[in-house]
């Protein structure tokens, strides 16, 4: 196995002469580690630490908010009633809080270029690496066609532009996540910073509002309270009558909720282009908990009271796949209400959420394919890099897939989302099992080469039990998420559920015969390579003091 990280260190221009030097020497050191000769360092480039703090902390935000938060949410409150939207989002955030905080122990300790897979490979076995990383890989493409598809679900909102051909909408989206991607890692960090100020300031707003209509604030409009938690209901029955049916609807809600919560994991993707990684990553993980209990449970619980679950235009969206204010339940909830401005807004953010989000999907693809190059799992022509840090071969091969979008234009968009939705739940929730499996193997190895955890700049709470936890939480979501296919059989869902789990044992049996892997002993696991340069650069990195409000802001924030 070839390790791993090659990174241009801190920002040049922020460091004296000498500082210069010694950032030089390091990457020297580092591509020799990784290349074996400077030769091939020279031909194939190397990644860039060019995300400052208030970009990734932005970016850990936005790539946590997607149209499963503004779209997604109205499927889950249809079938299992506000109550069970409100408990599913909650169990499942904290779930993922745990996971995360596993992810952002390693990834401080070590922050590399995709992360996950090289994690997975170091600290577990090899063939966990390689099924991981093409796992990773293929769910970040199949979430990108979904955002893509949402997106030209939403634009059909407007009647002048319904007309449209939806390929001509997707070929615009695609054409502009290349750009913001194809040139410097600060430009897709710039573009994600405003796309996420813009979902923040939207859903604060979402938030506000739902106070505001809820205690009968609109004029002409009554008190709502929780009174459709009372009419029709707090729990939903779902395939079935009773309490079993009431429980089924709540754990619908947990698949759904795992697919709303897909990609947060990319603030480790990023640790490998982020400037001082050891402050700013262990940063975004610690806020990250806030996030999910403002966004998403706040915004499940503000939808449950907001919108009836037998809405006839929520019900509507969900069989029939028609497009418009039916798709959103924020939109229905504003219609409800008879404000007549907004719902054109809050679709144009819903649109501006979706190319977001397909911009950073984009982005965390390409840098798992890097990783898996890196790791000799992918092929080599892989590793090359422009001289800006972008490795231009991923980010080309994986927009090449986001032409599955197309795939939109043969059946309705709202179809091919839910196509989409199913496919990637699966991938992702194989994707934070393998980390939490990894976050084990991690704390054992810490152990047996004797390093207490105590000296770790970052230190997950409440371990192993909060790891071992979350991981038989997941496990449990993941084999049971497709129980709707047998109530009654539905060959067609059933493959879009669990197709994933075959394709993830195969990949990790293929690598395990052609390669003869074992599993890595915590005595053996490789916790240094590509460690020691930036041990070296700590304390080289600039410190930035805040000197206007704005910046006092966004430093608070960050």
């Amino acid at each position: 196995m070839e390790t791993i990280e090659l990174s241009r260190g801190p920002d040049l221009e922020s460091l004296d002469a000498g500082d210069i030097v010694k950032a030089d020497r390091l990457v020297e050191e580092e591509a020799f580690e990784i290349y074996g000769n400077q030769q091939s360092a020279a031909e194939y480039g190397y990644v860039a630490r060019d995300l400052n703090a208030r970009q990734l902390q932005f970016i850990a935000i936005g790539g946590a908010i997607g149209t499963g938060l503004f779209l997604g949410i109205g499927r889950a409150l249809t079938q299992a009633g506000p109550l069970s939207l409100f408990l599913g989002y909650t169990v499942t955030g904290i779930a993922v809080y745990g996971m995360m905080q596993g992810l952002g122990e390693m990834a401080t300790w070590l922050p590399l270029p995709g992360a996950i897979p090289q994690f997975c490979a170091r600290y577990v076995d090899e063939s966990l690496g390689f099924a991981v990383g093409w796992n990773a890989w293929y769910n970040s493409t199949i979430i990108m066609c979904a955002e893509i598809s949402a997106a030209s679900v939403v634009i059909q909102y407007w009647h002048g532009v319904a007309n449209i051909n939806v390929a001509a909408w997707i070929s615009i989206i695609i054409v502009l996540i290349v750009l913001l991607n194809i040139f410097a890692v600060t430009i897709f960090g710039e573009a994600e910073f405003i796309f996420a100020v813009i979902k923040i300031v939207t859903l604060i707003g979402l938030l506000i509002l739902a106070l505001i209509i809820d205690v009968g604030g609109v004029p002409g409009q009554p008190r709502l309270g929780f009174h459709y938690w009372k009419s029709p209901g707090a729990m939903k029955t779902y395939k079935s009558p009773g309490d079993l049916g009431r429980f089924l609807g709540l754990w619908s809600t947990l698949t759904n909720s795992a697919f709303s919560y897909n990609g947060v994991e990319m603030i480790a993707a990023t640790s490998g282009e982020a400037q001082n990684p050891r402050r700013n990553v262990p940063k975004a993980v610690r806020r990250l908990f806030w996030r999910i209990l403002f966004f998403y449970v706040l915004g499940s619980l503000a939808i449950g009271v907001l919108v009836p679950y037998n809405d006839t235009n929520l019900l509507r969206a969900q069989a029939s796949g028609s497009a418009g204010a039916a798709q959103s339940p924020w939109v229905i909830a504003i219609v409800r209400a008879h404000i007549s401005a907004l719902p054109s807004i809050v679709n144009a953010v819903i649109l501006t959420s979706a190319a977001s989000s397909g911009n950073a999907l984009l982005y965390i693809g390409s840098r798992y394919l890097f990783s898996m190059a890196q790791l000799g799992q992918a092929p080599r022509f892989l590793r090359k890099c422009t001289d800006r840090g972008i490795p231009y071969w991923c980010v080309t091969i994986t927009a090449a897939f986001s032409g599955l979008t197309y795939l939109s234009c043969g059946d309705s968009a709202s179809v091919a989302f839910t196509w989409f939705q199913n496919l990637a739940t699966l991938s992702g929730l194989l994707t934070w099992w393998s980390v939490l499996l990894a976050h084990l193997r991690f704390q054992s190895a810490l152990k047996a080469q004797g390093i207490d955890r105590n000296t770790l700049v970052f230190k997950a709470p409440f371990q192993p039990y909060l790891t071992i936890g979350c991981l038989f939480y997941f496990s449990l979501v993941m084999f049971f998420n497709g129980f709707y296919v047998f109530m009654p059989w539905s060959a067609k869902d059933f493959v879009t559920c669990y197709v994933g789990l075959p394709i993830f044992v195969g990949l990790y049996a293929f690598w395990k015969i052609l390669k003869r892997t074992r599993i890595v002993k915590p005595e053996t696991a490789d916790l240094h390579s590509g460690k020691q340069a930036l041990d070296a650069m700590e304390g080289t990195w600039p410190e930035r003091k805040p000197s206007n409000l704005w910046e006092r802001i966004v430093d608070w924030i960050c």
